[in-house]
């Protein structure tokens, strides 16, 4: 759906959280790995993080009395294709040819390269993929990095094209984040619908990790981008540093302006001294409703939708974690709801 937020100052409210069962099969498959959703025509469409059994699901999600009511999965769809690997992060209805586009990053280590490509909404057959820049491709001198690419992706606000946003910074553009403050810029790049290929790309800073991790590893990313005005952007970003059990995600959500920013598409390394960035601010972290969430746990935040209007004219946004089907432990199929405020 296209929101119409018209207002500069904008804010988020908690409603309410909703934790899907664990180990529920439908249609012949587990549900979990939710790693992307979308709302359009009361359908809910979410992508399955699943490379074994590439797939989407269709459902059904009540949200009444500002709070989710149920989640009802009601059809699933194998994606019918001959790439060989699909790693799928993000999932857009397409209102112009009522299909759906997805993203997937690849799997760099293995030479294969990251894609996006548009399905029909009901047999997950492929109907055409776009041109995606060369210093995307897994083999490029740009050297992008495994599990770093294609992560989050939304219709542009003129609805004649799809953005699409890294998770991790190229080599070639710079470090991945640390806990140090620095500048870690990803590519958030305009696909367009007529032409098939990128027309326009930006900058977006990373955030550094947050939480310095008691283990070896900790890694922070873009996971998902929504446009709600022309060059507006909200971007969420998710951290994980290992060593902290259940609680080692930062999640946040981020008010974005590109208006201003380098188009960078033809641009070989976006250093600092060379582009403008899109500005960013924080507009919500999850931090501040743990308190209202199970066991406190803001779980593995990837994707984000516009949801219903309420009653009252406010508008919702709907966010999903990829409980990663819990090979890596205990973790949730969380559905967290949150009211967008408008300050006039």
């Amino acid at each position: 759906m296209k929101p119409n937020i018209e207002s500069a100052e904008i804010k988020l409210e908690f409603l309410d959280e909703y934790i899907y069962p664990e180990n529920v099969t439908f249609g012949g498959t587990k549900i979990g790995g939710l790693s992307g959703v979308d709302f359009a025509d009361d359908i809910y469409y979410l992508i399955a993080d699943d490379p074994s059994e590439p797939r989407f699901y269709q459902a059904t999600i009540d949200i009444s009395n500002a709070s989710i009511d149920t989640v009802i999965f009601t059809k699933t769809v194998f994606i019918k294709d001959d790439f060989n690997f699909l790693d799928m992060e993000a999932i857009r209805f397409n209102p112009g040819d009522n299909s759906l586009i997805i993203s997937t990053e690849g799997h760099i280590n293995s030479g294969k390269d990251p894609i996006v490509f548009s399905i029909d909404t009901t047999m997950g057959e492929v109907k055409y993929t776009y041109a995606i820049p060369d210093y995307f491709l897994a083999n490029s001198s740009a050297k992008p990095r495994h599990n770093g690419l294609f992560e989050g992706l939304c219709k542009s606000y003129g609805q004649n094209g799809f953005w699409v946003g890294m998770e991790l910074p190229l080599e070639n553009d710079g470090s991945e984040p640390a806990t140090v403050k620095g500048y870690y810029p990803v590519r958030i790049t305009l696909f367009d619908n007529k032409a098939g290929k990128a027309v326009r790309q930006f900058a977006y800073p990373l955030d550094n990790i947050e939480l310095v991790p008691k283990g070896d590893f900790a890694v922070n990313g873009l996971t998902d981008i929504l446009e709600y005005n022309t060059d507006k952007f909200l971007v969420l970003e998710r951290s994980f540093s290992s060593g902290w059990g259940t609680h080692g995600n930062v999640v946040k959500v981020f008010k974005v302006d590109a208006s201003k920013a380098t188009n960078t598409l033809n641009t070989d390394c976006i250093t600092q001294e060379e582009i403008i960035p899109a500005s960013k601010e924080l507009l919500f972290n999850f931090n501040t409703i743990k308190g209202q969430l199970t066991d406190g746990i803001i779980d593995n935040i990837e994707g984000f939708t516009f949801g219903p209007t309420l009653p009252d004219g406010s508008k919702t946004l709907l966010f999903i974690a990829d409980n990663n089907f819990n090979k890596l432990g205990k973790q949730l199929n969380q559905f967290i709801l949150l009211r967008l405020v408008e300050k006039l």
